[in-house]
């Protein structure tokens, strides 16, 4: 059985890690070189940087700072945020990442899942989602959670795997910062349904919390950001609690 993989989440606003609740309300965290050092040498799996306006603002990712964490950083990391070509996929990979993460633009241009894919392999893209529930059910949002767009996440999260995605990252805007828990419902039916790894997002507030992303979630991996930032949950005694409950982590 694969590792259950711990991924601590940076939102980057103007070069600093920001963190807010429901996509808002941001406060800064710190800087995100020096966060990702101490999170690789904590026992991270791997690291996840999103430029969080980028898409918003029509920006392009920072490659200057992705080009200073693989100087610094040791452990595989992904990015994300304004990315809405192959040639955006080239410039964030040769700066030294080691996958990227579309959102927004995939929705808007599906094929470009079935590009990167073919051009630099699954195993380079990850597919994020920002979901939350309406009354008429999970729908996918653009543009940090600015936008609806009325996708289905389950039919959304489906046509990636179809057309390449080599990992499904599902956020809940619903439980994002709320710190209550995940959306393990959801999360179970991703990860029942796809046949590639899904990606905990959003809810993360004690070490159960994860266990039961884990367990109840099914999922393969838990991204979490303010209870790592702010020295909540310290990521070896997460890693020594789940070992504890069964749960195979790397240590």
């Amino acid at each position: 059985m694969l590792a259950k993989r711990i991924i601590p989440c940076l939102d980057i606003k103007n070069g600093q890690t920001v963190k807010g609740t429901n996509f808002v309300n941001l406060r800064e965290a710190g800087d995100p070189v020096e966060l990702g050092q101490l999170y690789s040498a904590q026992g991270a799996d791997e690291l996840v940087y999103l430029d969080i306006t980028a898409s918003h603002e029509g920006r392009k990712t920072f490659t200057d700072l992705v080009k200073r964490i693989a100087a610094y950083i040791n452990i595989p990391f992904t990015v994300g945020g304004g990315i809405h070509e192959l040639s955006d996929v080239d410039r964030l990979l040769n700066a030294g990442a080691d996958k990227v993460s579309v959102n927004s633009a995939a929705i808007r241009t599906p094929g470009l899942i079935d590009d990167i894919a073919r051009h630099f392999g699954s195993q380079v893209c990850v597919v994020a989602i920002d979901a939350r529930q309406t009354p008429q059910g999970w729908k996918c949002y653009l543009n940090g959670g600015r936008i609806e767009t009325g996708k289905d996440l389950f039919d959304w999260a489906h046509e990636a795997n179809e057309r390449g995605a080599g990992e499904i990252l599902f956020t809940s805007m619903d439980h994002d910062g709320v710190k209550n828990g995940y959306a393990n419902e959801a999360l179970a039916t991703l990860s029942d349904t796809l046949t590639i790894p899904v990606i905990a997002s959003g809810g993360a507030g004690t070490k159960e919390h994860f266990k039961d992303a884990f367990i109840q979630g099914k999922a393969d991996a838990a991204l979490a950001a303010s209870v790592f930032h702010f020295g909540e949950i310290p990521i070896p005694e997460l890693k020594a609690y789940l070992r504890t409950e069964g749960i195979n982590v790397r240590m």
